[in-house]
């Protein structure tokens, strides 16, 4: 039976393939198309080579980490985005443009990748073991087989089936709920989170142009403009150029609606052109046209995107969409279902790394009485086992929260329950970490102890770090994507006093769990009725 199914072979799954192939993982990567990247779309010009992106384009190396250090192991270059010169608004169709102010640029230091965001699929499809790659794939249905999820997949007009012990959609959520029928159905709950995830650029169509020489650079322009008038073609137009600015171009995200392009379809380069000669007030001479209208792809857009057309951007997905479904074997990926830079090459990237340790947390052998490790001591081996019980009991703490704020608002409560559900869910954990530690066997002969702190305590506390800022960056995410919050302003978007009033009760808890656990580590290393103080310190095992 295949270990990890991997649906999407986009930036998520490719690196998430690259990482279990890494780790000597088995899996299979089924893509719909018969192309590698998802959004990421690079078109190479037949006059000068010249590489065009059409999807995904840009990174910030300041905010996005993972992106930043996967193309230095990659060996990949980057260049800045060129930023330099007038900005420009055309506000009335028959006006001059207007030069305007835009504070840090309006790139705010963007780059690109050199030869386009196309490198980095191809580096990562390299690493790649190629008879587990799959393309012209469609999953049509997943069932779940309580042990095993069953693939339905639709591939070169025939149907096959395919068992796999998990399943990661590594594919936009709203597009996943509407293609795959699930057995059983997901619950409502779910399926309406899924929906409420706007498909990044689904909705939008992208063009770029090449010119014989950068014009505008040359006028003092930056290539960087807004068209708010209601004929414009472009509401956004950017400098497109390489690195050297020797292989000129401008490219622009369309103002028109999917019906509207569709109509003008025939004649939208002309419009274009018009458009760019109209902004930047000279004469330009086009070489090469490109263009791609996402709302087109059918493994992009969904009917629900191309319905509701640009919505607002979400840098942060909903934390429902990173919780595992059926017992585990089945994860949500892509980049709307990142923690942070939702939408971005580095939201794919966070999910596919969420996602990774995840599947090989699960595969290790997670039965606490396993053979300890050889040379491990009884407090290095109560160490590891506390803290692996801290990251998998840990996950489910955003969960209890979830219920604690459904249960207030079955009850019509109004006041705090962010607050309280927060609280009472982080005390509940903590109380189940005392517990947890009190049954495992630490020796305390020997273990310093100074002004009444045992040395044990930092590094019991040590696994809860990652976990509390998790747990508020989720309880965040979750009450402002939350339709049932939407009438709670407060609960809504949470102000910063309240999240400070918040963090202030959790500092409580935290401070008396951390108290307890000290204690209770003291009292274990205190002899015990009955027994001598050399049999109450122990002996590794």
């Amino acid at each position: 039976m295949l270990d990890t199914a991997i649906v999407g072979g986009g930036l998520c799954g490719l690196a998430l393939a690259a990482q279990l192939t890494r780790r000597g993982r088995d899996f299979e990567l089924f893509e719909a198309r018969q192309r590698w990247g998802g959004r990421i779309l690079t078109i190479d010009c037949k006059l000068s080579g010249h590489a065009i992106d059409l999807g995904a384009s840009w990174f910030w190396p300041e905010r996005q980490p993972l992106l930043t250090a996967l193309l230095t192991e990659l060996g990949l270059e980057s260049f800045a985005q060129f930023d330099e010169g007038a900005i420009l608004r055309l506000s009335e169709a028959d006006a001059k443009p207007e030069k305007i102010e835009v504070a840090g640029g309006v790139h705010g230091g963007a780059r690109r990748i050199a030869g386009g965001a196309q490198k980095v699929i191809e580096a990562l499809r390299r690493q790649l073991p190629q008879d587990r790659l799959h393309q012209d794939c469609q999953i049509v249905g997943l069932r779940d087989g309580e042990d095993h999820v069953v693939l339905t997949i639709e591939e070169g007009g025939a149907t096959r089936v395919v068992e796999a012990r998990r399943v990661v959609l590594a594919l936009p959520p709203r597009l996943a709920e509407e293609r795959i029928a699930f057995a059983p159905a997901l619950d409502e709950t779910m399926r309406e989170t899924m929906r409420d995830a706007p498909t990044w650029m689904a909705a939008q169509a992208k063009a770029v142009t090449t010119f014989g020489s950068a014009a505008w650079r040359e006028s003092g322009q930056s290539g960087n403009a807004f068209v708010t008038h209601e004929q414009a073609v472009f509401d956004e137009i950017f400098d497109a150029s390489d690195a050297r600015g020797a292989e000129a171009a401008l490219g622009g995200f369309l103002a028109l609606g999917p019906e509207l392009r569709e109509a003008f379809r025939v004649g939208l380069p002309i419009l274009m052109h018009s458009q760019f000669e109209q902004v930047f007030g000279i004469p330009l001479e086009g070489r090469e046209h490109f263009y791609q209208d996402w709302a087109n792809d059918a493994e992009t857009c969904s009917a629900l995107d191309r319905e509701r057309g640009r919505e607002e951007a979400r840098t942060t997905a909903n934390p429902m969409l990173r919780r595992a479904l059926w017992g585990g074997r089945l994860h949500l990926g892509g980049s709307e279902t990142g923690s942070r830079q939702a939408g971005y090459m580095e939201g794919a990237l966070e999910a596919a790394q969420r996602i990774g340790r995840d599947i090989i947390r699960d595969t290790a052998v997670e039965d606490e009485s396993n053979l300890p490790v050889p040379g491990e001591t009884v407090n290095e081996a109560s160490l590891r086992r506390f803290s692996a019980w801290v990251e998998r009991q840990g996950q489910g703490v955003f969960e209890d929260y979830r219920r604690r704020m459904n249960a207030s608002l079955a009850t019509q409560a109004r006041e705090q329950i962010t607050q309280r559900a927060m609280l009472s869910a982080a005390e509940a954990f903590f109380g189940q970490a005392l517990d947890k530690a009190e049954s495992l066997p630490f020796d305390l002969a020997g273990v310093a102890v100074e002004k009444g702190r045992c040395a044990l305590t930092p590094l019991l506390q040590q696994p809860f770090s990652d976990f509390l800022k998790q747990y508020f960056d989720d309880v965040a995410a979750f009450n402002s994507t939350s339709c049932a919050l939407s009438n709670f302003p407060d609960e809504h978007k949470l102000a910063k006093e309240y999240q400070q009033a918040i963090m202030r009760d959790i500092a409580a808890a935290w401070a008396e769990f951390s108290r307890d656990l000290n204690g209770l580590l003291l009292g274990k290393g205190q002899p015990q009725l009955g027994e001598t103080p050399k049999q109450a310190g122990g002996a590794a095992a």
